[in-house]
């Protein structure tokens, strides 16, 4: 598990590589509700704080012949300029399926880019298949306590920003950004509610948390947050103990809050993080008068996608 100490640590770590990211608000959305956006980070995505501290907390040995991840694009990208910062090799495995604008983000960074497999689950296999053949270190997107403590100091800025916060809303995919910022918050505030957001093609935290059986798309907008969790990962009991709730918004949402952040806000914003706004915005989550957080997650998103979406009517 993660603890707050862990968390600390990690805040004093990340600190002198990446400064806090804004709070906006916007009551266009609803009263008393802010984003917190992640997409100004190096990256444009949350990632970075996982990887970059993951990365910190290697010893001179485990850096020794560079290093390995998996991902479907914000990880991968997140390792990469964490890696490039440390001057270590590293090889990210990829779905083939990614988008162009991830892929290049990682080669961007000198990272070499192995595109592996249909789905996430696939290029995660192999991944953590070369790592063990070659004794090298593998960083897990999620199923890693550096990694989730390196996510959990937005928590720590959620609270330092707004300290009259009521609610946080988070995307869920593996469960590493929501692991973290819900052990961060809990640990002082037990009674702030902590929402999940799956998006339905990949229901895979939903499913473990209500014994739900929902099947998962390969094809979605929120392809950052595709992809089955792995049996044992740390994520699953935090997010029983910690999270409150998890609900889940369809493409249809999602492709109309991805519109209306680019409309109403002036941000860029891909599929996975978006979903929190989504489910908002159709009502999902309903509107109250309690202070709300939601994370907005990353904007790496290819221009094919952001044409797709804006030809498309609100649902």
């Amino acid at each position: 598990m993660v603890n707050y100490l862990d968390i600390l640590a990690a805040h004093q770590r990340l600190r002198p590589f990446l400064p806090m990211t804004p709070l906006e608000p916007t009551a266009d959305l609803a009263p008393q509700t802010w984003l917190k956006l992640e997409i100004v980070n190096p990256t444009h995505s949350f990632k970075i704080r996982g990887a970059l501290n993951a990365i910190l907390s290697l010893n001179a040995a485990e850096k020794q012949h560079g290093i390995i991840a998996a991902s479907s694009g914000n990880h991968a990208q997140g390792v990469a300029y964490a890696a490039y910062q440390h001057n270590l090799p590293a090889r990210i495995y990829m779905p083939q399926h990614t988008p162009q604008r991830k892929i290049q983000g990682v080669k961007r960074f000198g990272a070499e880019a192995i595109l592996f497999g249909a789905v996430y689950d696939d290029a995660e296999a192999e991944a953590k298949r070369v790592a063990q053949h070659n004794n090298l270190p593998f960083i897990s997107p999620y199923n890693d306590a550096r990694v989730i403590a390196g996510a959990g100091t937005i928590g720590l800025e959620i609270l330092t920003q707004l300290p009259t916060t009521a609610r946080v809303i988070v995307p869920v995919s593996g469960g590493g950004l929501i692991s973290g910022i819900a052990s961060a918050i809990k640990a002082t505030h037990p009674d702030i509610t902590i929402i999940g957001v799956n998006a339905l093609s990949a229901p895979a935290m939903y499913n473990r948390f209500y014994n739900a059986q929902h099947p998962e798309q390969p094809e979605t907008l929120a392809e950052a947050l595709s992809g089955d969790i792995e049996a044992g990962a740390i994520t699953i009991p935090i997010v029983k103990s910690l999270v409150d709730e998890i609900v889940l918004v369809s493409e249809a949402h999602i492709a109309a809050a991805m519109r209306w952040m680019l409309e109403t806000q002036g941000w860029l914003v891909e599929g996975g993080g978006a979903v929190g706004v989504a489910a908002v915005l159709h009502g999902i989550i309903p509107v109250d008068d309690r202070p709300t957080v939601i994370v907005v997650s990353g904007s790496n998103v290819d221009l094919t996608t952001i044409q797709r979406v804006l030809g498309e009517s609100v649902s």
